[in-house]
């Protein structure tokens, strides 16, 4: 098999990670909620995972990290949990519909929705984003790149625009977290939602925001947070006020190794391995006859993904054709993204999605690329 889908999620990760979660199926307890051994253990791997997530990020501290299960957990949690009747909200075209759909949900309830588009080649539009924010807004919800094109957005850019204006800076950043750096200070960003399964190579299951100091975010479920029992209201105090229940604590133990390869390797190692993988395949099948690219593949900064079309075959037909003669893995389809597809035109036929981790090698580029010039 040759797996060319890890921006659905990782499959190959360091072996450390599934050690870290053996030991904690059979070593961990509950978090909180005692101060035997075994709690106590669970509540040093969360804790130290949090601070790794902190440093990593460069976010406001450990406290202002907090666990979910996805990004779009993670995104439910910031849009529901910030927005109010009579807030105007902006998003783009490049969003996932874990963006996309809590956003609907709340124009029913009287948020005003303003979505920004892209150029024929999915880059956004900067110059309707900066009026856009510069109108004002209460917040601004933005992929840090698309999970379709792989289109990598200057979010620094978009982050100063947002923080002139006083609008909150949202980031998706479930293809970019592990392998871009991400510096929520330097970038202006008040809420950064991330996945644990894709770059980050953690568990499934795994995920969280990082929240800046001072942002009050309602909680998208109350409950048991292991302190304040006798207290009628879920916690006040960060991180438990976005928590509620037992925590996915077998995962995170998991993501806390994956973060520690990650820094042992370097992120920057990391992406530029990526990248170099995607840029190989692309310019192996790039002069295939009646091939469509989707994305800005002149731009020297993108996530490694290579989005195309064979003619008008069917993406579902092409995607099994290569997963059944060849063992290639890859994503066909919509892929949660119905705007882009829309830009394109794709919405029948979707798109193949080729994206690449740091444990392909060149010699599975060059399968992959042979066997699509064989279809």
């Amino acid at each position: 098999m040759i797996y060319l889908d890890s921006a659905a999620t990782s499959l190959y990760r360091p072996p450390e990670v599934a050690r870290a979660v053996s030991w904690a199926l059979m070593s961990m307890g509950n978090s909180s909620r005692g101060v035997h051994e075994a709690a106590l253990a669970g509540a040093r791997v969360i804790f130290g995972t949090r601070r790794l997530l902190a440093d990593f990020f460069h976010a406001d501290g450990a406290e202002q990290v907090v666990f979910t299960a996805n990004s779009t957990e993670s995104l439910n949690m910031a849009v529901k949990g910030l927005l109010v009747p009579g807030d105007r909200a902006i998003t783009t075209v490049m969003e996932h519909n874990s963006v996309l759909r809590p956003l609907y949900e709340m124009t029913a309830k009287g948020v005003r929705l303003e979505i920004i588009g892209t150029d024929d080649k999915g880059r956004l539009d900067m110059a309707s984003m900066r009026e856009a924010i510069y109108s004002g807004a209460k917040a601004v919800f933005c992929t840090h790149a698309s999970n379709l094109t792989g289109n990598v957005n200057d979010i620094r850019k978009i982050g100063g625009w947002c923080r002139e204006a006083g609008a909150l800076f949202v980031l998706d950043a479930s293809q970019t977290g592990g392998i871009f750096p991400i510096d929520m200070q330097g970038d202006f960003v008040d809420v950064l939602c991330f996945t644990g399964h894709k770059s980050l190579m953690g568990p499934q299951g795994t995920g969280g925001l990082c929240v800046r100091k001072g942002i009050q975010i309602r909680p998208l479920v109350t409950g048991g947070s292991g302190i304040r029992t006798f207290d009628k209201r879920h916690p006040l105090r960060m991180p438990e006020a976005l928590e509620a229940g037992t925590l996915n604590g077998h995962g995170i133990a998991g993501l806390k190794a994956a973060l520690e390869f990650i820094q042992a390797e370097g992120v920057d190692k990391l992406r530029m391995k990526e990248e170099k993988l995607a840029r190989a395949f692309y310019e192996r099948v790039r002069d295939i006859p009646g091939i469509r690219f989707y994305g800005d593949y002149s731009a020297a900064e993108r996530a490694p993904i290579v989005a195309l079309n064979l003619g008008d075959e069917d993406s579902a037909e092409v995607s099994d054709w290569l997963a059944e003669e060849y063992g290639i893995c890859t994503r066909a389809g919509g892929h949660c993204a119905p705007l882009m597809h829309r830009r394109f035109g794709t919405e029948s036929q979707g798109i193949v999605r080729f994206s690449f981790s740091s444990f392909n090698t060149m010699e599975e580029i060059e399968t992959a690329a042979a066997a699509l010039r064989a279809y």
